[in-house]
């Protein structure tokens, strides 16, 4: 087999971030719980096991919540950089979350009614009613999410190939109207209290209200150049925040990042070589425009990885017409050095 497993390399960031996952994971649980307590004591009709079903539940819808809004937050602003960078990290939390949330609910539940526990429990058969098995649905979405969590190693995404990869990570929105049918489907089977449908309305609704917005921002920031032109144009050069890019959408669909280096403009293409990553959601690090999705990284004035890394990217020549920066429509040869404008002045860098 060609393609080599190395151990994750856990640095200050990533321990730092797993650490306030877990302690924000546990906060979640030991506060429904607790509650739960508060409100139904023992003997009282919810009984502790439920409590921490519920919980390890909640907890890991509001997880796949933070999950799903993390990508169009980083479109917004980059304050959500460091959640990007980290977001597998997550993903493997919330579905072990979820497990343990499966494992409670199958212990307790698949001792009732007759047959197999497990499938007792996932087609609803504990039950006496005739509703809908929403565990089933359940079942699924944990499915899908263990497939995502076993494939979140940079192995499988050399294995299997980025295309593959993407399309497979992808089915977390399938996974998610699981979970919303799971969870809807469930209250009513159970009766339960309304609050968890209305809860998950509002996150319904914030994800879908972020998701929009990132489009139109996206849209807004990318609409093409009108007319056949050898240059375009990519807005205010000094608005470009130092050591950011700006993405720039060509007449020919082709997506760009302008970034900023103090007065120095350079461009390269917006998609990074590794996974497709946003490299203009990124920053430069180090010299290197760093992707934000894996941290792989790209100096802007030739396109090129450092060494002894090989990958490269198409950079565009750029020049600063008065207040406004332009873009060639015409990518450099790879590998080659691109020419730079400068902010200082008009038509440097031509």
């Amino acid at each position: 087999m060609s393609v080599e497993f190395r151990l994750v390399q856990w640095n200050t960031h990533k321990k730092v971030y797993d650490l306030a996952v877990t302690a924000l994971v546990l906060v979640s649980i030991g506060s429904i719980v607790g509650v739960g307590l508060a409100a139904f004591p023992p003997p009282g009709e919810v009984s502790p096991p439920i409590l921490l079903m519920r919980a390890l539940g909640a907890t890991a819808v509001i997880m796949l919540h933070v999950i799903l809004a993390i990508g169009p937050l980083a479109r917004l602003t980059t304050l959500a950089a460091p959640l990007l960078y980290n977001r597998r990290h997550l993903g493997v939390a919330f579905f072990l979350i979820a497990l343990l949330h499966a494992l409670v609910a199958t212990g307790f539940y698949g001792g009732f009614g007759h047959g197999v526990w497990l499938v007792n429990v996932v087609t609803g058969g504990y039950r006496t009613g005739g509703e809908v098995p929403f565990e089933l649905l359940g079942f699924l979405a944990l499915l899908i999410f263990f497939a995502m969590a076993a494939t979140s190693h940079d192995f499988w995404l050399s294995f299997l190939g980025p295309r593959v990869w993407k399309w497979l990570h992808m089915l977390v929105y399938a996974g998610y109207a699981l979970v919303v049918g799971h969870v809807m489907l469930g209250a009513a089977a159970e009766r339960a209290t309304p609050v968890w449908p209305a809860l998950l309305g509002v996150g319904i609704t914030g994800l879908t209200t972020l998701h929009l917005a990132a489009g139109l921002r996206s849209l807004r920031e990318h609409q093409a150049a009108e007319g056949e032109s050898n240059w375009a144009d990519a807005g205010e050069a000094a608005s470009i925040p130092d050591d950011r890019a700006r993405i720039v959408r060509l007449p020919s669909g082709d997506s760009v990042a302008v970034f900023r280096q103090g007065d120095r403009l350079t461009a390269m293409s917006n998609v990074c070589a590794h996974q497709g990553g946003p490299i203009g959601e990124g920053k430069i690090v180090d010299g290197c425009a760093t992707c934000p999705w894996h941290g792989y990284q790209y100096r802007p004035e030739d396109g090129c990885s450092p060494p002894p890394y090989t990958e490269k990217l198409p950079t565009y020549s750029v020049r600063v017409r008065g207040s406004r920066v332009e873009i060639s429509t015409t990518p450099n040869e790879l590998g080659t050095p691109s020419a730079a404008g400068i902010l200082d002045g008009d038509d440097h860098g031509e």
